[in-house]
């Protein structure tokens, strides 16, 4: 009978330990790497599994540090999953099922994961169906460095589950915050640069205004209601942080020319020209009588949009 091994790897999650592993019980085998929790995370883990190993943290690194996990598997295949996260008893079925079938072309598995934050399920604002590689079988995948979410490099073909992770994210707005602007922000700033990023002022501008159209109306955070607001609102937010960042590393650039005024002033017009698009084109995609729809079009070509 194929077996199945799960990974996971943290740091100081007593509070959310114990709903991952309960939900691990379909799996042959459970390996925690504790990364010097100083909370009662590995003395929680201790009633699920004896196979607990203590690793020097590295907040930056978190995902990496299972990549030590994933060779102490004695498993053909491999779960990774993080302490916030937990398998649903559709998904399981789904895991235990794939794996039974034998096939030698497949590697590994997307898993499409569903988010809760700030205490509601979010199914749209490019939070679903975040897909995730989490499943692969022993030696044919790992986690390789990133700047700021570490990834599963895959040796071979990969395919995808139909059933989601459920991810308790974000509990409140300080968390957001704090990783965003200890974490994930400096990180991301980094690595515009080492790809060759060419500083712009009006980056500023642009940055969070590109992320809010996306997260808000292209990915219809909007369905979301005012979480999706919310949530558009601190990814701008988290983006205008990133072009901060840039900014502090070329050396806080004064603009030194004597139109700053007026070119601030055009940036702020086309923002404000492709936010009215963005609502008049939603709101048209709603209605749903063609005859509307048509006069609804007509309209906007009137108004230039």
């Amino acid at each position: 009978m194929t077996k199945i091994s799960a990974v996971i790897s943290a740091f100081n999650e007593e509070k959310n330990i114990e709903r991952c592993l309960s939900s691990l019980l379909f799996v042959d085998e459970i390996i925690l790497i504790d990364n010097s929790s100083s909370d009662k995370t590995a003395e929680l883990a201790k009633k699920y599994t004896k196979k607990i190993f203590i690793q020097k943290n590295n907040p930056m690194q978190i995902d990496l540090q299972k990549n030590f996990g994933f060779e102490k598997v004695t498993g053909e295949w491999i779960l990774s999953i993080d302490a916030d996260e937990e398998v649903s008893k559709e998904l399981a079925d789904e895991i235990k099922n794939v794996i039974s079938k034998k096939n030698n072309e497949i590697n590994g598995y997307w898993i499409p994961r569903q988010n809760i934050i700030f205490g509601k399920l979010i199914t749209n604002t490019g939070w679903f169906p975040d897909p995730q590689l989490r499943l692969f079988r022993k030696g044919k995948g790992k986690y390789v460095k990133a700047h700021v979410h570490e990834s599963i490099k895959l040796e071979g073909e990969s395919a995808y589950l139909n059933e989601s992770l459920i991810h308790h994210h974000y509990e409140n707005v300080s968390e957001f915050l704090n990783k965003t602007i200890n974490n994930y922000a400096p990180s991301e700033a980094e690595e515009y640069i080492s790809k060759g990023y060419v500083f712009s002022y009006f980056d500023g501008i642009r940055f969070p205004l590109r992320e809010f159209l996306s997260r808000f109306f292209a990915r219809k955070g909007y369905k979301d209601g005012f979480h999706g607001l919310m949530l558009s609102l601190l990814m701008a937010f988290y983006h205008f942080l990133i072009f901060a960042f840039i900014w502090e590393k070329q050396g806080f650039k004064e603009y030194d020319k004597d139109d700053f005024l007026q070119e601030t002033e055009k940036e702020f017009g086309k923002a404000g020209k492709e936010i009215v698009y963005w609502f008049s084109k939603e709101k048209l995609e709603a209605i749903r009588n063609p005859m509307q729809r048509n006069l609804q079009k007509i309209a906007r070509k009137v108004r230039g949009l």
